[in-house]
């Protein structure tokens, strides 16, 4: 989506060469009230000078650029006189282009390393030395032209920065995006306003006021289908929508069967009386059922609900009118997670709403957030009035509770797995921990286990426990919960739930997992 009211000269260009934290960077960018713009990295040079970036940065990777196939850019990019910063991969380009070595290195640096300054950086301004840095390269670069210097390096690598003052390029070979690096925001900030000279004047109230504008744009007297969940993402998204385009947005919201105990009615009265969104919902939660009958791989359940969102939205024409755009709250991690956005970066797992959708559809989609994270739609959410309680409700997947019903989605099952949930949300406030994790649920899984009840034996289901915290749902880490509260939510739950007699808790990180079990 263009920014129209991004300042001319004063927006960064960010070009993708498939790293999974392209978004990242543009998430940091923003965060230092910049606006950041990517583009794939066959953009040409006359587009970016059309373009006029205060500055542009090359983001990481998963290939070496000696590779036959690697993605490259003109070697034109280091003659623009735009202020230029390479990041991992985008580094060992720059110097690829600049006829510099790149060759394997003897030893790969992956995850945290210290930073050794060499030299005074306008880069590293301010940095502490031998702070951490994430570090993620299996490459090394020997031998460079003069006008360079080295400014810092690592245990296993002696190029961790370059800098060309003259030529206004540099480059590092960690990530400064990422949490793992504390003061990677610190060396972004001093190449945009130290080195781009760049001002830091857009926020998301620029975000709202141009999405208003494109979606108007977009849209003209059309109308448009909004699916709503419940969920924080979709519930920002229709009152953007009420604020761009009024009547002409038809929200709808579908009992899938897979909501959390009690969720359609008490959101139905939510989104009338207290949003005024004039809401059409559907109760399909037999046909959901029914197509999911037996189906146990996680794939192909978020296929068949994808498609089968699609059926039941079909029918609210005959209420609408024709339609000719499907709006969705679709965020950067669920896309990152479905499919290769602009470069080589791998496929996790399908979201309903993005691989989970069908190739031909006859509806237009509209995604404003497709580039935004979790936290950054909250804050449009206060932008638009949305209260603070609902602004910080976990997130739900679209598929509901069929990816935390492992194995067969049954109506038996999903109602165990409701009565569980429900005690651990409820046990969440009492202890008062619901605002400290990201995200909090319950999965049931396909195995069952002896237990004792009144001296009798049991077998039954054995439920997991996961609560996680995360900044932006990209990365996320166990979240060590007091013992008292795992004791009371695996003691009611065992005691009050008929079906479960055995609790276990997740404390697996992403990666290597997933913050879903499927």
């Amino acid at each position: 989506m263009e920014n129209k009211n991004k300042s001319m000269g004063n927006h960064v260009l960010i070009l993708d060469f498939g790293s999974q934290y392209t978004r990242l960077i543009a998430r940091r960018v923003r965060e230092l009230h910049v606006y950041s713009e990517i583009v794939p990295y066959t953009v040409g040079i006359d587009k970016i000078k059309t373009l006029a970036p205060g500055a542009v940065i090359l983001s990481g990777g998963p290939s070496s650029v000696y590779e036959k196939n690697a993605p490259r850019t003109r070697q034109d990019i280091l003659n623009t006189g735009i202020p230029l910063l390479g990041i991992c991969y985008g580094l060992q380009l720059i110097a690829y282009l600049s006829q510099m070595k790149v060759a394997p290195a003897g030893g790969r640096e992956y995850g945290l390393a210290n930073l050794e300054i060499l030299k005074e950086s306008k880069l590293l301004a301010g940095v502490t030395n031998q702070s951490n840095v994430w570090m993620s390269h299996g490459d090394k670069i020997t031998g460079f032209p003069e006008d360079y210097l080295v400014t810092a390096r690592t245990t296993n690598c002696d190029i961790a920065v370059i800098e060309s003052q003259k030529r206004k390029i540099y480059g590092v070979q960690f990530h400064p995006e990422v949490v793992h690096t504390p003061e990677g925001k610190k060396i972004l900030g001093n190449f945009l306003f130290n080195i781009a000279g760049m001002k830091p004047d857009w926020d998301m109230g620029n975000f709202v006021h141009s999405a208003v504008d494109h979606i108007r744009e977009t849209v003209g007297k059309e109308k448009v289908i909004l699916g709503l969940s419940g969920g924080v993402d979709s519930t920002v998204l229709a009152l953007l929508l009420k604020k761009a385009l009024g009547e002409q947005t038809a929200p709808v919201f579908i009992d899938n069967g897979l909501l959390r105990k009690n969720e359609y009615n008490e959101l139905m009265t939510r989104f009338k009386e207290k949003l005024e969104l004039d809401v059409t919902g559907i109760d399909a939660s037999e046909k959901f059922l029914a197509r999911l009958a037996n189906v146990r791989s996680p794939e192909r359940k978020r296929k068949i609900i994808g498609k089968t969102f699609i059926d039941v939205f079909s029918t609210v024409q005959a209420k609408t009118g024709k339609v000719k755009f499907l709006a969705q709250g679709t965020l950067y991690p669920d896309v990152i997670e479905s499919v290769s956005v602009n470069g080589p970066s791998a496929t996790i797992k399908s979201h309903h709403n993005v691989g989970g959708l069908p190739k031909k559809m006859h509806w237009q989609l509209i995604e404003p957030f497709r580039e935004l994270f979790k936290d950054e739609v909250r804050q449009i959410g206060r932008e638009l009035g949305l209260e603070e309680e609902y602004i910080m409700r976990h997130p739900f997947p679209g598929p509901g509770l069929a990816v935390r019903v492992l194995g067969a989605v049954t109506k038996e099952r999903l109602q165990i797995l409701r009565e569980a949930d429900a005690i651990l949300i409820e046990e969440l406030h009492r202890f008062n921990i619901y605002d400290a994790v990201w995200q909090a649920f319950v999965v049931l899984l396909p195995v069952k286990s002896v237990g004792v009840m009144g001296d009798l034996r049991t077998y039954e289901n054995v439920a997991a426990v996961r609560l996680v915290e995360s900044v932006d749902g990209m990365t996320a880490d166990w979240y060590a919960a007091p013992p008292e509260f795992l004791k009371k939510v695996a003691g009611r739950i065992v005691n009050e739930v008929k079906g479960i007699n055995r609790v276990v808790y997740d404390l697996t990180s992403k990666p290597p997992g997933t913050i879903e079990w499927e």
